[in-house]
Formats: C-alpha cells, structure tokens, sequence
C-alpha cells in the first residue's frame, strides 16, 4: 500500500513538473495514508493465522487436525515449516495476547462469540504443546485444558447397584460380563447383511433430521467398513458437505450400532454438524476458522456430545425399539420377538457409562495399570476382554478425550431439553449447537 502511494506521488509530480523539495518528497505519516483494520478485519486476520498455526501444530502430531477443506496452500506451507513445539507455544501465546488486546466493544454479539470461541480453541492448542514439550498434566487437568469441561467422577463402587439390577435381567451361572456378552452376542449382524442394515439406519436418521433440520443441497457421504482401528466408527469430513465414515469391523457389530452410527456419525451428527458449519460459518459469513477441526479442542465436546444426544433425539421413547423390530431385525436375519429383552438390556447397561470416565482416570493418572483396567472395564462395562483391551487401546491413543461422549452428552441433552418438551424446540436448540461456534460454557442451564 505506502509502496503505492510513493509511486502515484511520484507519478503525479512528473505530470504537473512539481518541485520535488524535501518538505514536498515526505510522505504522509502511515497512520493518514493507510487504512487502520477494523475490528472485525482484525479479528479475520487472527482467525486466518490461528488456521496457519493448527496446520503447523498437526504436521508434529498425525491425527491433530480431524478436517481440513481450507485453502490448500495454507496446508502445502504448514507442510513446510520448520517450528519447534516451543516456537509453536510462543506463536499461540502472541495470538492469543492479540485477541485479548482486541477491542471486544468495537464487535458485534456473533463476533464477540467468535473472538470468544478462538480463545478457547488457542487454550486448547497451548494445553496439547505443553503435553508435547513432556508436561505431566492430570486427567482433569487435561481434559479441562483441551475440552472446556471435566466430569465429576464417581466411585465405581456407586455402580455396584446397577450391576445387581442388570444381573436380574440376565440369570444364570457364571461371571456376569460373560453373561451379558453371550446374550448380547446373539444380536450381531451377519458381515454379509451389513451394508443394507447400515444403509436403512443412516437413511432413517437422515429423513428424522431433514424433518426438523434444512440440509444443504448435494449433500452426501461415503461408507467403508474398516479394520484395525482403536475405534469403532468415524467419520472424516471432506468438505462440500461431503464426509467419508467409517465403520470399524475388527468386533462384530451388534444390531443396536446400526443406529448409534448412523445417528452419531452421520444426522444429525458429525455429518450434519460439519456441513452445518461449513454452509453458515465459513461459506455465508466467511470465517475460515470452520474449514479447521483440531480433535483435541472444544469443539469436541460439543461435536461427541451433540452426537451421542442426536440418537435420543432422533429417536425417542420407544421409537427406536419400534423402527429396529419392525425394519432392522429383518434386514439383519434376527427374530423381531426378541427385540425388547436386547432394548431393555442396553437401556439398563448405559447407567454404567460414568464408569468409563473413573477407570480411563484412574488409568491414565497411573493409579492402575493396563491388565487392572481391562479387568475393571470388563466387571464396569459388562464387556468381553477383547473389547475391554479395545477400549484402553483407544484411551493410550486419545487418553482423556472419552469424557466427551458421556459428558458432552449430558451436558447437550440438559441444554436441549431445557426448551421444552416439544420436539419442535428441541430440534431448534440442536440446531444452535451444530451450527453456531458454539462452548461448552454455552451448554451450562443458567
């Protein structure tokens, strides 16, 4: 800009034959001559620097950057960087100095969100560089640090009770999580059936969701089934409101994850929730930070919890018992009789999900260790031992990010049902969350 100005000035004096004396030759002082950015041009700015950075930090870290659809440049130049996690942390520490020194006055209330919904992300992207450099952080530290929330973890002895009301529900002899796994056992899909299964589920979640919820047009994705994986479904956002999910096949799948996945993976999930923001954060306001999904943020509570509550929103009451007797059971070659002992078991087995959170903070804060965590998965979970080591295979991997499903969830079904018991506002209030820059802090019930 000044260079331009220099060069017209100059131009200017050679068309009129001006005197180019000293005082005639200064230039103007910058602050008359260029522009000042305003607010929000300030705050675009931060936002596109805050991509740059994410992108650096993910080239360190495989699997830190769960999507990406942003200008391809912005990647091929964070390929190329040569920072170290110490230069890393200073850069997050001076944006994040910058939107503190920015005037929040001069912002409307949806920027004001913005700016506040940076900061967070850049507390986040501080935490994970300080796990980096080697800092030893507690359960709690960390998931507060990364996630914006920590749960309040129980004794696992509170969960005593429900193991006794899930043993009257399956009698017989021997350990109960072998019990439990044989009957559940008995409602796995057929590899053969699983495509049409998962196909009538993802279809049945999508039409529930466009009922309440526009979609954007041409949206669409792809299904794999997978092995090898520490997880059992994910789903990975491309961009143009498309999404490549995986369904993870290394355990057989049991007829009840046809819904789960096609609801938590899909609608309105993290399908609905990415495209959602693409469509009314990026594309309509132009705010690029959307076109960026760092895993280990806030953002994923809000996206885990939204997509755990989404399979009770979607499907109410009895509703999903119906729809799975009535569509599911025949697709997948199972007797629909059968249907309401498998709804009522894992009914009673998801008051055992708080469990998860107490063994995964035990685990990780080394207060047990890999063979005690299975074994208490095993008693806690009522799973098998191959899913049991499963599981601590997912917390070495992604350690205290498992406090997102449970609590992410409650803390989006508090907010949604606080609407009313109208499906029309609770839908509404989903709506919010999945297409807003939305916090946890922003799910807390006042």
């Amino acid at each position: 800009m000044m260079r331009r100005l220099i060069l017209a000035m100059i131009a200017a004096c050679a068309l009129t034959g001006c005197e180019t004396t000293e005082k005639q030759a200064q230039p103007a002082p910058q602050a008359e001559t260029v522009q000042k950015l305003t607010a929000p041009q300030m705050l675009d700015d931060i936002a596109n620097r805050y991509i740059k950075l994410n992108l650096t930090i993910g080239e360190r870290e495989p699997g830190y950057i769960d999507a990406y659809y942003g200008p391809p440049e912005w990647k091929r130049e964070a390929e190329g960087a040569q920072s170290t996690i110490a230069d890393l942390r200073n850069a997050v520490g001076a944006l994040t100095r910058e939107l503190e020194r920015l005037p929040a006055q001069a912002l409307d209330q949806d920027e004001q969100r913005r700016l506040t919904f940076l900061r967070a992300q850049l507390g986040a992207a501080n935490t994970r560089l300080r796990m980096a450099q080697g800092e030893t952080l507690s359960f709690r530290e960390e998931s507060l640090g990364l996630f914006g929330a920590t749960p309040d973890l129980k004794p696992l002895a509170s969960y005593d009770a429900v193991l006794a009301r899930i043993d009257r529900l399956v009698p017989g002899a021997g350990p109960l999580d072998v019990r439990v796994t044989n009957f559940l056992d008995r409602y796995i899909i057929p590899a053969e059936r699983l495509k049409p299964v998962f196909d009538a589920a993802i279809a049945e979640c999508r039409a529930r969701t466009a009922r309440y919820i526009k979609l954007p047009e041409g949206e669409k994705f792809t299904m794999e089934f997978v092995t090898d994986k520490p997880w059992s479904g994910y789903n990975y956002y491309q961009g143009g409101y498309e999404s490549l999910i995986q369904i993870n096949t290394d355990l057989p799948i049991r007829i009840s994850r046809a819904v789960d996945l096609g609801c938590h993976e899909g609608y309105p999930g993290h399908h609905a929730l990415n495209m959602l923001l693409e469509e009314r954060q990026t594309n309509a306001k132009g705010w690029q930070e959307f076109s960026l999904y760092p895993l280990y943020s806030p953002q994923s509570l809000i996206a885990e919890g939204s997509a755990n509550y989404g399979i009770d929103l979607a499907f109410p009451g009895q509703q999903r018992l119906e729809f799975e007797r009535d569509v599911l059971y025949p697709l997948a070659g199972l007797d629909p009789a059968t249907a309401r002992a498998y709804f009522d078991l894992n009914n009673a087995i998801s008051a055992l999900s708080g469990a998860r959170f107490t063994i995964a903070q035990q685990y990780l804060d080394g207060e047990i260790d890999r063979e005690q965590a299975v074994k208490l998965i095993r008693k806690y979970q009522l799973v098998s031992e191959k899913r049991a080591r499963q599981s601590v295979d997912f917390n070495d991997t992604y350690r205290s990010y498992v406090i997102n499903y449970g609590l992410g969830k409650d803390m989006v079904r508090d907010y949604i049902e606080a609407a009313g018991n109208d499906p029309l506002f609770r839908w509404a209030a989903m709506e919010r969350i999945i297409s807003e820059p939305t916090l946890p802090a922003d799910l807390v019930v006042k």
